[in-house]
């Protein structure tokens, strides 16, 4: 048989797969999730900013009992609204105060993800296949897989317009008023859900792919009637929070309103600004290792793009990708909601594909992978030897590396040699490198990006401490979350927290290098103080000049933990001369 021979089945047929075949999809699939999701969550520490910062605003509800208003490290923190916090602190309650409980919220919102692809494929095409090749594509596309094991608040909120979508398709599909009202209802409570979680982008996206395709098919008058059930639904899932809320703290909306959209979208000086074509580059990178698929799955999904299903996918796609162009301030994982219907797109496409025998693009992505792979492996090999980025301590995380590597050279060596039966092997290359990466990360970078892990290695010390500062928002939260202990003050650091230290009764918590002395001093009357500095620049050894001498001091990389003792009522704690080291 050559390479563009057809194979002797047809795509009908397939879809006729025996039930053995079927049987095995979704155990695999779970298998994988175990093995390559669950299993890695608690094998590196938390990530600064947003892991540290998510993790501790949520475990600060379960000590505060405060599940109305957000808080971060004590001080008002209104960027997001309450329902992400909600998950990630019901998985610290039930798996306690560690990072698979940190983590769990985001890898469980991912395999839902996951398991809705599988469905809406299935609904799709009702073909076993090409339902587990949308779903297995969809769960080792690197963004995805990589924000698995995040904690962050993006991928719940995929989850929640994924399901939104999900829904409105079955929604379009059902023939019974019960089973349409059923979906209708299924949308609205993932809307409010949403909503709940990062705000009101999630009533938009349906609204934004529904309004053109009901347009499209002339089902305008069903899209009024039931949209109406689905926005009361929302309505009733999001209300007792927003009376909560705004009976609590009647500048959340104002504040969440304006700063977190309008001026993010449209505010020349909005966080995290990007040039408009931001996002294009960024798909090719967010499909990898799938990325040289991607011209045959628009080709195919253009020609056919009058057909209902098509049509509806090209829209799920393009119009929220759009959207997210036009907006001033950008994050890579916005677009994450676009990659669910890319996975079924090009899970469709992979599969005419293969039912037809054409393996030149399976051949040219796994090719373009392979060299990928050899690049870094040499690239790593040369830095080694030049500059030793991994300190003769460190041969594990080195060979980790190098197994993450090697495992991606040879999966995709395998689709090269043989595209028909091991097409899926990328996937298995990617899982292999989001487990195993983060915990073989250099020193260098673990003790930079993973402060818990130095500060976790001092807990029994810190603990007897009355009395914590910190000049490092990321070091700060950290510091907090491994104590639970939210009062950690700022020293000479402001960030993110400017609207909540903006409240006069915060006052106490900003510490300047004119009153750090003072600080020092009273704080040491009262007990011990634990200390967690970031020394990177000169303006931060000059922090830690000011601080007294008589501390006990450890160090790794850029990071100091300082005990000071407690002083007597009268004492005055002793100073660094001006201008001479510590």
């Amino acid at each position: 048989m050559t390479l563009h021979q057809p194979l002797p089945f047809s795509a009908g047929q397939l879809s006729r797969t025996p039930a053995p075949v079927e049987r095995w999809i979704v155990p695999g699939l779970l298998l994988a999730f175990v093995v390559f999701y669950l299993l890695p969550l608690m094998t590196h520490g938390l990530w600064i900013p947003d892991e540290t910062r998510y993790g501790q605003i949520s475990q600060e509800m379960l000590l505060s009992g405060n599940w109305v208003a957000p808080h971060f490290m004590g001080i008002r923190y209104f960027e997001k609204p309450i329902a992400g916090y909600w998950m990630i602190a019901i998985g610290q309650a039930v798996f306690g105060d560690n990072l698979f409980g940190v983590r769990i919220a985001s890898a469980l919102s991912t395999g839902l993800s996951v398991w809705l692809t599988y469905l809406i494929a299935r609904r799709l095409w009702n073909d076993p296949r090409k339902s587990a090749a949308c779903a297995l594509l969809y769960m080792s596309f690197g963004l995805i897989a990589g924000q698995a094991g995040y904690a962050n608040l993006d991928p719940q909120f995929t989850l929640w317009v994924n399901l939104s979508l999900v829904a409105l398709w079955f929604a379009i599909d059902s023939h019974t008023p019960r089973s349409k009202a059923g979906a209708w209802v299924l949308l609205g409570f993932a809307c409010g859900m949403g909503f709940m979680t990062k705000g009101f982008l999630a009533w938009l996206l349906p609204v934004l792919i529904a309004l053109p395709y009901m347009f499209w098919q002339r089902r305008m008058g069903e899209l009024v009637r039931y949209g109406a059930l689905a926005v009361l639904v929302a309505v009733v899932v999001c209300l007792p929070w927003v009376l909560a809320i705004h009976h609590r703290e009647p500048d959340f909306w104002r504040f969440f309103f304006w700063n977190e959209h309008v001026r993010r979208f449209a505010a020349d000086d909005a966080q995290h600004a990007r040039p408009w074509w931001f996002y294009l580059p960024l798909l090719v990178v967010s499909s990898l290792p799938w990325a040289a698929l991607l011209p045959a799955t628009f080709i195919d999904a253009w020609k056919h793009k009058r057909q209902p299903v098509i049509g509806f996918l090209l829209l799920w796609l393009l119009l929220p990708l759009a959207f997210f162009s036009l907006s001033s301030g950008k994050l890579p994982t916005y677009i994450m909601p676009c990659l669910l219907p890319l996975a079924l797109l090009m899970g469709h496409t992979v599969m005419e594909l293969l039912s037809q025998g054409r393996t030149r693009s399976l051949r040219i992505n796994a090719a373009i992978n392979t060299t990928v792979g050899a690049i870094a492996l040499i690239a790593l090999l040369y830095l080694q030897i030049s500059r030793k980025i991994y300190e003769n301590t460190e041969m594990l995380s080195l060979s980790l590396v190098f197994i993450v590597l090697l495992g991606w050279i040879i999966t995709n060596s395998l689709q090269v040699l043989r595209p028909l039966i091991f097409w899926a092997m990328p996937a298995l290359g990617i899982w292999i490198l989001v487990a195993l990466l983060p915990a073989a990360m250099p020193a260098q970078i673990v003790n930079s990006k993973m402060p818990d892990q130095f500060i976790a290695e001092h807990l029994d010390a810190l603990g007897e401490t009355s009395s914590l500062l910190s000049n490092d928002l990321g070091a700060a939260s950290a510091f907090s979350w491994r104590l639970k202990r939210p009062q950690v003050d700022l020293f000479n650091t402001i960030g993110e927290l400017k609207y909540g230290l903006g409240d006069p009764a915060m006052a106490s918590r900003k510490v300047t290098m004119d009153n750090v002395g003072e600080w020092m001093t009273e704080a040491r009357k009262k007990g011990a103080v634990g200390v967690v500095m970031r020394v990177n620049n000169v303006a931060e050894t000059e922090e830690v000049e000011r601080l007294p001498v008589d501390g006990k001091r450890y160090q790794r990389g850029n990071l100091q933990i300082l005990i000071f003792p407690q002083t007597g009522p009268d004492s005055v704690s002793p100073k660094v001369p001006t201008g001479n080291p510590s």
